[in-house]
């Protein structure tokens, strides 16, 4: 058997499912998405259930939902009968998960969430399911076939679940205005968190790691200046330490062919890029990266309110800070 093959026919199968899937989402999905809006909007929460593979889909849903600004919990049909129906709140909205729509346990719990005037809508493949009659919306994620050669290991069904859930939480994402400062009070750890947490400000170069000379000074002075700053680049300034240009390294390699009076001894106002791009200090780290690759440079000079300089960053430093 060839391997690969076989697997990109799985992969296949799989595609075609969610094809199916996309195509069949429509008026339903938008009820489904204002109760959701509904119940959030009014303190509520979104309770996940489901059984076997469902359930562990569910889990991943609800974990995407949570991170994205609408708070979600999962629920475990057997552990509800004994005490955990207590997750459950009036107002709240169940997300029910089951491809046949026929599971005992799950249909057992039904009529216990509706005595919380709970609102349910099912994600299921049969619309027309016992699960499917006894909700208030139904999300069709039919598929063909499964992918497993025995049609039986839950795959195609499973793949439909979980991206309709990703498509859930990205609708009410933007329907209820999450932002990136939201995003960065949920994840306030790890790579993610720093990356937005982080001002301009935070990761600068200050003090003797930025080169600078006054707009009168030598070529001479610029590049002594960039050398024990260990920088790339120097940033003139005038006499209000405001920022009047940028001289690089590469500015001084491709000046130094120049058959004028010697290079060291012209005025760096001569040679210099003159309103080089600047950045607020207020900016988000996470924006900073864009600035490098929109100007295709190397260095950015960070600026107060009156332009005058107060930083710099040097894109050789964003890695080291985890910045990406």
């Amino acid at each position: 058997m060839e391997y690969a093959k076989r697997a990109q026919e799985i992969v296949d199968i799989e595609i075609d499912g969610l094809k199916k899937v996309r195509d069949g989402l429509g008026i339903a999905f938008g009820r489904a998405v204002d109760l959701f809006l509904h119940t959030l909007d009014d303190g509520g929460k979104i309770v996940i259930t489901g059984l076997g593979k469902s359930l562990h889909v569910g889990q991943k849903i609800a974990a995407t939902l949570t991170s994205t600004g609408s708070p979600a919990v999962v629920l475990h049909p057997a552990e509800a009968m004994h005490g955990d129906m207590g997750i459950l709140n009036k107002g709240d909205t169940v997300l029910a998960l089951s491809y046949t729509g026929a599971s005992d346990e799950l249909l057992n719990l039904l009529p216990l969430i509706k005595q919380y005037d709970a609102r349910i809508v099912a994600l299921t493949g049969d619309i027309d399911s016992p699960l499917a009659r006894n909700s208030d919306e139904v999300i069709p994620v039919t598929v063909d076939r499964e992918a497993c050669p025995l049609n039986i290991s839950p795959t195609s069904s499973t793949t439909a679940m979980l991206a309709v859930g990703d498509a859930l939480a990205m609708v009410l994402l933007e329907a209820r205005g999450f932002t990136r400062n939201d995003y960065a009070k949920l994840h306030p750890g790890g790579a993610i968190g720093r990356t937005l947490l982080l001002h301009v400000r935070d990761i600068m170069r200050t003090g003797h790691r930025i080169a600078h000379v006054r707009s009168d000074a030598r070529v001479e002075d610029a590049v002594l200046a960039m050398t024990e700053a260990r920088s790339g680049s120097v940033v003139i300034v005038d006499e209000n330490h405001s920022v009047t240009g940028i001289f690089t390294d590469g500015d001084l390699r491709r000046h130094l062919t120049d058959d004028e009076e010697t290079l060291l001894d012209r005025p760096i106002a001569s040679v210099m890029t003159p309103n080089p791009v600047t950045l607020s200090q207020d900016l988000l780290a996470v924006d900073v990266l864009s600035h490098f690759r929109e100007h295709d440079i190397d260095d950015l000079i960070v600026v107060d309110g009156n332009a005058r300089l107060v930083g710099m960053i040097d894109v050789q430093d964003l890695p080291k800070l985890k910045i990406f």
